[in-house]
């Protein structure tokens, strides 16, 4: 008798065990998200995001050197990402089924606002799905977080080229830069601190133009 209740203990244990193990990404081999979008209409005209659950991350873009030229510049970042970050775009992730099934909204007529596309991958699963319009709650989440975030390394990089080429425009793209961080349009600026950094140490760079930057990393490590 006690060997049964041992046997039926051990089918019951096992099975959750190994449940709970599939949850678990194999090491070595985090969880990745990946982002991308495709909008001519707009500049950068594509980029990609690839976060990873270990909190890394890349960002790159290809743009038009200039809005009447037909020249492409590609922009390549890795940064890394603040925990809460990463959680809420997991979290948001496995609430929308880890995109498995399709995202698009069926509703004809929606204005286009670009070819999205989210992908994810485990060890255990993967899922892709591209759309215009989601009306999945938390896909319509994750879209504007990371909408967000590609804004602030976006920032990235065209604080690079005028730092490079055009020096007088920084101070420009650094007022619009804390303007829609005032108003929560950007998430994680310390992802492009090392270009803020470059800024701030450059003594050829305006003094008010340095003290922007400056404000900028203040202000995120003031939260």
């Amino acid at each position: 008798m006690q060997r049964t209740s041992q046997s039926f203990c051990l089918l019951l244990f096992f099975p959750l065990l190994a449940c709970a193990q599939s949850l678990i990404p194999a090491a070595g081999s985090p969880a990745v998200l990946t982002f991308t979008l495709d909008f001519p209409a707009s500049q950068p005209e594509h980029y990609s995001i690839r976060v990873q659950s270990d909190s890394v991350g890349h960002y790159q873009s290809t743009s038009r050197v200039s809005p009447d030229s037909d020249d492409k510049d590609s922009f390549d970042l890795d940064f890394t990402l603040a925990a809460s970050t990463r959680l809420k775009i997991f979290n948001l992730a496995a609430k929308a089924g880890y995109f498995q099934k399709g995202l698009d909204s069926p509703h004809k007529g929606l204005a286009f606002t670009g070819k999205k596309t989210l992908a994810y991958k485990d060890a255990q699963r993967s899922g892709e799905s591209t759309y215009n319009y989601s009306s999945n709650s938390a896909a319509q989440e994750l879209t504007t977080l990371l909408q967000s975030l590609a804004a602030t390394l976006d920032f990235g990089r065209r604080l690079q080229f005028d730092h490079h080429y055009q020096k007088l425009a920084l101070d420009e793209e650094l007022k619009r830069m804390e303007e829609m961080s005032s108003d929560h349009e950007l998430i994680e600026v310390t992802a492009i601190h090392p270009i803020l950094d470059q800024i701030i140490a450059d003594s050829s760079v305006m003094n008010v133009t340095r003290a922007r930057a400056q404000r900028l990393l203040q202000g995120v490590s003031a939260h």
